[in-house]
């Protein structure tokens, strides 16, 4: 049978070869060297994207009204992008003294439709498996090498106020802050309020702030996780913060409820108190905050900070603060840090820095941290 089918296709094929061949021999090369004389001139406009009457997907005629696409992002779209290098080593009992690297990089993608809202989406991807960068020390985003959602919101204007709703976001989000301090390690970063100030998420999170004309603000949310909002077989975040902000001066006074679905033995509330001063030389940053869990006794933790703007040609934050909030009576641990910024270009600043955490064994961290944004 298969010898049969191969002499049915060869006849056809000597069929399909045969016309080819009798064209090839009726090439006119001077009709193809008069084309090339008159028509391979290249100028500026020779590469530029055309616009297709037919920009079609299968299927989909009639879906598109316009043919001047031309690819790429809309006009009032953007993206940022910003990478961290972290070479640093840690000084502690028991642990090994050893170089490590880290990495994190963090993309903002923002477009708006009115003018006024804004959706914006922030995905990240880092690695770090180091003391220097991890929660003990810098925080760097750990994904271990995948890209990761960490946030996405849509804000809008409501009357005289601003919304924000989204997935994985902060309630303190929409909150004003008094911290001008440049923190170099994750905990200073909220003048030692996270928990109130700094308030973050559970999930799903909707917010709302409105700024007054004097300079005073007020704000506040609700966080839930996804699976049931604002009920007691979830855990949920709830936060409140009025603050003023002057041209030399701000104060930022929050309050949080986190609760808990487990027993309610976690659950806890927290007033913070942030604020900021600047002088001729440098700017003064304080943080307090007093904590009441549903369980056990109340507990406070407080954090100062200098910035000096010009050092050099650079920039110098010194500060140290308490590594929680501990309860009277309680063993008090501190943590103390100073860093320099120094910018290389527009877009590259190199920081080193050292900073000392007690727990009983004191960590001493030394790194340089080389970031980048474009």
């Amino acid at each position: 049978m298969k010898l049969f089918q191969q002499l049915l296709v060869a006849p056809a094929a000597l069929g399909l070869l045969a016309p080819l061949s009798a064209s090839a021999s009726e090439v006119n090369l001077d009709a193809i060297s008069n084309y090339y004389e008159e028509y391979s001139e290249i100028d500026s406009n020779s590469f530029e994207q055309k616009s297709s009457d037919n920009i079609l997907l299968s299927g989909g005629e009639g879906l598109v009204e316009s043919s001047d696409f031309t690819g790429g992002f809309s006009e009032t779209t953007t993206a940022s992008f910003g990478v961290d290098f972290l070479v640093g080593a840690v000084d502690k009992t028991g642990a090994n003294e050893k170089v490590t690297f880290d990495y994190q990089m963090g993309i903002g993608l923002e477009t708006s439709f009115t003018g006024e809202d804004s959706l914006s989406a922030t995905i990240d991807i880092g690695e770090t498996g180091s003391v220097v960068g991890g929660a003990d020390g810098l925080n760097f985003d750990s994904t271990t090498n995948a890209l990761n959602l960490d946030g996405l919101t849509y804000s809008f204007p409501l009357g005289g106020a601003t919304v924000l709703v989204g997935d994985n976001t902060d309630v303190s989000a929409v909150y004003t802050g008094a911290c001008a301090y440049n923190a170099f390690t994750d905990y200073m970063g909220n003048c030692g309020t996270g928990n109130s100030v700094g308030l973050g998420n559970k999930g799903v999170t909707a917010a709302m702030s409105y700024a007054f004309d004097n300079g005073f603000s007020l704000a506040g949310g609700i966080s839930s996780t996804p699976t049931g909002i604002a009920t007691k077989v979830e855990d949920d975040v709830f936060g409140i913060e009025a603050a003023y902000t002057a041209d030399s001066w701000g104060l930022a006074v929050a309050y949080s409820d986190v609760e808990s679905s487990a027993s309610g033995t976690t659950d806890a509330t927290y007033w913070g108190i942030n604020g900021m001063y600047a002088f001729d030389f440098a700017t003064l940053s304080v943080g307090i905050e007093s904590e009441d869990p549903a369980s056990g006794s109340t507990a406070e933790g407080f954090f100062v900070g200098l910035s000096f703007p010009e050092v050099g040609a650079g920039s110098f934050d010194i500060g140290m603060g308490t590594t929680g909030n501990f309860a009277d009576g309680a063993t008090e641990y501190y943590m103390y840090e100073a860093s320099y910024s120094y910018p290389i270009n527009d877009g590259m600043t190199v920081t080193p820095g050292i900073y000392i955490k007690e727990a009983g064994t004191d960590t001493t961290g030394f790194a340089v941290k080389t970031s980048f944004s474009f």
